[in-house]
């Protein structure tokens, strides 16, 4: 019963908030919804215990939900290890982020909406990572991108939400097109979508080829290429990254809940999952680290030069799931889902921390109107240097655990995918810490560039927003050291059992141990040379930033707008496609179907009803005129037939 309320628990709070808010009222939808949450995240560490450390693993079937021909598809839930390291990171940070919201979304008139909206955003993921088929998985995968629509475009009075949930939407159903397409296949391959069925029958299918688009294929090697497509939306990788920084048009806890531990993480959940599939993909599995790696140093680049506060830790987030997705490109899957995990903590952080600010100053987020705000906000200046250093990968805070493995493990994998990740890594290592303390400096120190009247009512925020702040920085600090040993340390083979499949000789996270010490310190230095530059930048000569804009304005011009995506997919994309729709509309539908069809009958009865009416002038004589012309034809007629 445990297990199945930790699921199920957001969505009773989200259907009370949501139907019944006009009498509960709004202190009543936060209660129920914050403590539903709050019940599962605590049950959450319960299953913890019992599945990931006791080994207790367990599947519940709730009943069966398809069952069409050779189609069998049960609602049950899966609780191995992954499930509930998955499960406790999904409620805990989304219980926090709750919290958070009842003081963040305090003055909002539609506080039941928004709660329900929150929870069943919660339900989603956690319907999703508990999932025991392809196909509820997917259920749990639409479900969050609903979700996200309704979050993102949450505040409907804005073109720019509505904007912004639309393109999420719409970038997302291309990725879900081909995960959709890969569990087609791994049906038509495998006969079921159970993942147990899948998994055993994997070995057996190793060299097993179909036919498509009229090509002969390997089966593995296209369904893995189809699925990671779905990852690649869901997770905002290269090319379909540019939904993830337009989603900051929603609620800041909507921002860190979709970063942090819902929604972009369900694809690199569904990556592990499928590891007994990638692993007999290595084609796939070299991509993915590419894919991962580009990810990581594009938006870390683009990073460095965007102003607002949000974008700033959003394309942050992005170039963190890059590594993820390397990690697993190396076979590292434990230490992804550990990166995974700590990034919950300090990514979170990081954006309630933001939040924080923007509820001081007033709804600013444009760092270069603030500035000087560490004294009048010393809670909230902690915490961001917390999340700061995590992010940054310092020791002994989470992220220098997590991340640090990731590059090890990329060094250790050896030739050209892992060489070429490797490379790339301990470059976006330093342009991470030097954007994120780029952040810090601009926000908090140097003279204030605020409105003056806005400064005077900067104030740290209420105890309902601190408290979560400060149990984040506790995970943001403790998980990694924590976890270490668990999660990619000596214990960590049997820690994950049987929910993560890697084959003999794909042992890069192994032998990351043992790597020289050069290379374990390599991206701790370069950390601290970014921290050092941004400390000289922005903090000591806080012009020089200006000058090298200056300098090279085309670089800084490429990096403020993002390496030209969204005007590339405008140009050769959008535009096309409104002007085919276009045509379609004015010359198809117009011109053609209305034209020649309902709206060209009706011209023609139109033009001759006027001319028939033209005939009834009114007049005597025109009307003997017409019947001396009528009887002339009718005797003419009866002339020509009687001679004929």
């Amino acid at each position: 019963m445990l297990y199945v309320a930790t699921i199920f628990l957001p969505l009773i709070g989200a259907v009370v908030a949501g139907l019944c808010g006009r009498w509960t009222g709004d202190r009543g939808a936060q209660l129920v919804t914050c403590g539903l949450m709050v019940l599962s995240g605590l049950f959450s560490i319960v299953i913890f215990r019992e599945v990931a450390l006791d080994g207790n693993e367990r599947a519940i079937e709730l009943f069966t939900w398809i069952r069409s021909g050779g189609l069998e598809a049960a609602w049950a839930l899966k609780f191995d290890t992954l499930t509930a390291v998955m499960v406790f990171v999904v409620s805990v940070v989304s219980a926090l982020i709750h919290i958070y919201s009842i003081g963040y979304m305090a003055k909002d008139p539609s506080i039941p909406r928004f709660f329900s909206y929150l929870s069943l955003f919660t339900f989603f993921m956690l319907m999703l990572v508990s999932a025991d088929n392809l196909v509820q998985l997917f259920f749990g995968w639409e479900g969050v991108g609903l979700c996200s629509y309704l979050l993102i475009g949450f505040w409907y009075d804005r073109d720019s939400a509505n904007a912004a949930a639309i393109k999420a939407f719409v970038l997302n159903r291309i990725g879900d097109f081909g995960f959709v397409l890969g569990i087609f296949a791994v049906f038509y391959l495998f006969g079921s979508v159970n993942f147990e069925t899948i998994f055993t029958a994997a070995p057996d299918q190793a060299e097993t080829t179909f036919e498509f688009l009229g090509l002969e294929v390997h089966a593995l090697t296209l369904i893995c290429l189809l699925l990671f497509v779905g990852a690649m939306g869901k997770s905002a990788q290269l090319g379909l990254h540019v939904w993830l920084p337009d989603a900051m048009e929603g609620p800041t806890p909507v921002s860190a809940l979709i970063h942090a531990a819902t929604m972009v993480t369900a694809g690199v959940f569904m990556v592990v999952r499928m590891s007994p599939l990638f692993e007999l993909a290595p084609l796939v599995l070299a991509l993915v680290a590419v894919v991962g790696a580009l990810t990581a140093f594009m938006t870390a680049t683009i990073a460095l030069a965007q102003n607002d506060i949000k974008r700033v830790i959003a394309y942050s987030t992005c170039s963190q799931l890059g590594y993820m997705f390397f990690a697993i490109g190396v076979s590292a899957y434990g230490a992804a889902i550990f990166h995974l995990m700590t990034h919950a903590f300090f990514k979170s952080l990081l954006f309630l921390g933001s939040g924080s600010v923007i509820h001081a100053m007033s709804d600013e987020q444009d760092m270069r109107k603030m500035g000087g705000l560490w004294r009048r906000i010393p809670l909230t200046y902690t915490v961001m240097w917390v999340g700061s250093l995590a992010l940054a990968g310092i020791p002994f805070f989470a992220g220098y655990y997590s991340k640090d493995i990731i590059i090890e493990s990329a060094w250790a994998a050896h030739g050209v995918v892992g060489n070429f990740t490797y490379i790339l890594s301990v470059v976006v290592a330093f342009l991470t810490a030097f954007y994120s303390y780029r952040l810090l400096f601009m926000t908090f120190h140097g003279e204030s560039r605020a409105d003056e009247r806005v400064m005077a009512h900067v104030h740290e925020s209420p105890k309902v927003m601190t408290v979560p702040l400060v149990l984040l920085s506790v995970g943001a600090i403790f998980s990694g050291y924590l976890g270490y040993d668990l999660f990619v340390g000596d214990g960590g083979e049997e820690f994950w059992r049987a929910s993560i499949l890697v084959l003999p000789g794909h042992d890069a996270l192994a032998e990351a141990h043992h790597v020289h010490w050069y290379i374990k310190i390599v991206p701790l230095v370069m950390a601290g040379l970014g921290i050092l530059l941004a400390f000289v930048v922005y903090f000591m000569f806080p012009g020089l930033a200006g000058h090298a804009a200056e300098r090279f304005p085309r670089l800084h011009t490429f990096l403020y707008n993002k390496w030209y995506f969204d005007e590339v997919y405008d140009r050769l994309l959008v535009r096309p496609a409104l002007a085919f729709g276009r045509a379609l509309w004015k010359t198809g539908d117009g011109e053609l179907i209305d034209g020649i069809g309902p709206d060209g009958i009706a011209a023609s009865v139109m033009r001759m009803g006027r001319r028939a009416a033209a005939l009834q002038s009114g007049y005597v004589y025109h009307y003997a005129f017409a019947m001396i012309i009528g009887v002339v034809g009718f005797i003419s007629w009866y002339l020509y037939e009687l001679a004929g």
